[in-house]
């Protein structure tokens, strides 16, 4: 499974590869509920062949008949705002009070374009990050490799559009087991950055995921390598309290903003006792989510990697919209921009 910018960007270079000109649509901001987060992508042809998303709802469908009908973006690359009046926001299906502003570019299968598409192409496949820029007004694109995601930063005024592609946040998964198999794929499609970790060399090489980082080190050192950081979340997988309970000992301690472990409520609450001799701290341990995932009544391994990834989703998503609300409280302007002036 591919994260959805993978298939957006793969599915434009397959076009230009094959001369067909097509658009794409990027969200630069939202205003009131959305369905879709800034920098979801959509692209189209002429032919109504659409791949990826902006709103959920009928946005799609409209755009894609502006665009056939040459009403937006036929010569260069243009903003656009959707849901001005209540009336057009309730028509596309737009939350009460919200609109939506996309950048729209056309693409063109040139050299030039085919190449630039190709490089994006690579770096998503190698689970490494790119940064885009575009230049709305002239058309004027580039991109630049880069080490971490960045926030998309549209400037209105200039006319600029940063984007960077690649994975935003990471999954750091103890253990190779039929669960940990089905968590790194639907965690890839989601989008992450996944690391697995285990010191058992045999269990290791049997874990035959493709696009995950595989690391055979001890538990707590890998953690503090790789995964201390408020992009990243922790699952310890094993069953084996050997090895979950030393990379839990770190992963509490770190900055990650989920950390989580599978196991009956019997396990996990011996494991909290153990967790205790390791003096932790109280405040430390009640970081961890045990038994992991949420509570669907899971059973089989698809069913409890849908659980541990639905709370992992869960939890970075109240943390967002934490961030969000703090930043706005903190920001006086944050309401002139929202009514778009």
């Amino acid at each position: 499974m591919q994260a959805v910018d993978q298939q957006v960007i793969g599915q434009i270079r397959d076009w230009l590869v094959n001369d067909v000109p097509c658009w794409l649509a990027t969200v630069v901001a939202t205003y009131g509920s959305s369905p879709r987060p800034v920098g979801s992508l959509l692209t189209c042809n002429g032919d109504g062949s659409l791949t990826g998303s902006l709103s959920g709802g009928c946005v799609e469908d409209d755009l894609l008949e502006k665009l056939t009908r040459g009403e937006l973006a036929q010569d260069r690359a243009q903003f656009f705002r959707y849901g001005e009046t209540a009336e057009e926001a309730e028509k596309l299906g737009l939350p009460c009070g919200g609109h939506l502003d996309i950048v729209i570019e056309p693409v063109e299968p040139d050299p030039a374009r085919r190449s630039h598409f190709e490089h994006l192409v690579a770096r998503l496949d190698a689970r490494a990050c790119v940064e885009r820029t575009l230049e709305v007004r002239s058309g004027a694109y580039a991109a630049r490799d880069v080490e971490r995601h960045q926030p998309l930063h549209y400037d209105h005024a200039a006319g600029r559009l940063v984007q960077t592609y690649g994975p935003q946040y990471q999954l750091f998964i103890i253990g190779t087991n039929m669960v940990a198999a089905y968590v790194a794929e639907i965690a890839l499609a989601l989008g992450y950055d996944v690391v697995v970790c285990d010191p058992r060399a045999d269990e290791l090489a049997r874990f035959n995921v493709a696009g995950v980082h595989k690391v055979r080190e001890m538990p707590d050192d890998a953690v503090r390598r790789y995964a201390d950081d408020p992009y990243s979340a922790i699952v310890a997988l094993t069953h084996d309290p050997r090895i979950d309970d030393m990379g839990l000992m770190e992963a509490l301690k770190t900055d990650a903003f989920y950390v989580g472990a599978m196991g009956s409520a019997r396990t996990s609450a011996n494991r909290r006792i153990r967790l205790e001799a390791l003096e932790l701290t109280e405040a430390e341990i009640d970081r961890l989510h045990a038994p992991i995932g949420l509570p669907i009544g899971s059973k089989t391994p698809p069913e409890i990697a849908v659980a541990v990834l639905a709370e992992v989703t869960a939890v970075r998503q109240r943390k967002v919209d934490a961030a969000q609300a703090a930043l706005k409280a903190s920001t006086p302007v944050a309401a002139a921009l929202a009514a778009g002036s």
